[in-house]
């Protein structure tokens, strides 16, 4: 498994780097819960990864990850990825689902994150040579789930515009709408995000405000 790091390291944008956050106290909930209410949920695993798709979301360690979730996710060839100690929670239902061991397949992705550890800063990072992150687009899903995605990215990030491009890319400080999270802590880990990567072979419509 991979070192956390102070910073995420980012593949498609490799020029930006984004700040840890204070992930203990988004991936796990629960422990800022009282007492009493935790020993409820005292067999949850503290988890790392979190997944979106028109159904689920997914939260999870990536089994034998090696690198950050961003470069991982751009250079995996197989259909399916692994992981590990995982919960689906139905985005309908609120329903919950835990396996040690879940294959989902990234053609059903279409965000994810990943929390760091190791986060008193609570800054974005400083953009480097070259990252410009002016561009405010609104990216719509259509299908199962009507989501709508706000927020910052490089210029025209969401195309293919070279076979080096895979198929994710990263929004900064997103606005995920289309979703009912009240009183639901797993959801609500969706409206506080620095950073999300996200799957353009599931865009529907761009809105690019630069255009």
């Amino acid at each position: 498994r991979a070192k956390r790091n102070r910073w995420l390291e980012c593949d498609v944008d490799s020029n930006y780097r984004f700040p840890a956050s204070d992930w203990r106290a988004k991936a796990y909930p629960e422990a800022n819960r009282p007492s009493n209410s935790f020993a409820a949920h005292a067999m949850l695993t503290l988890v790392s990864d979190v997944f979106l798709t028109d159904h689920f979301l997914i939260k999870g360690t990536v089994q034998n990850k090696y690198t950050r979730l961003s470069q991982l996710l751009d250079g995996h060839r197989k259909r399916f990825l692994k992981i590990e100690d995982a919960t689906l929670v139905d985005l309908k239902s609120r329903d919950r689902i835990q396996t040690p061991l879940l294959h989902i397949n990234l053609d059903e992705v279409i965000l994810a994150h990943e929390f760091l550890d190791n986060s008193n800063d609570a800054s974005m990072a400083q953009i480097s040579q070259g990252g410009e992150w002016n561009n405010r687009v609104r990216i719509f899903y259509t299908g199962a789930l009507n989501l709508e995605v706000a927020g910052e990215i490089r210029p025209d990030s969401y195309e293919v515009t070279d076979h080096r491009r895979g198929r994710f890319f990263v929004m900064r400080n997103p606005t995920v709408r289309g979703l009912e999270w009240d009183g639901d802590d797993d959801l609500k880990l969706l409206s506080n995000l620095e950073y999300a990567i996200m799957n353009r072979e599931r865009l529907a419509y761009v809105y690019d405000f630069n255009k």
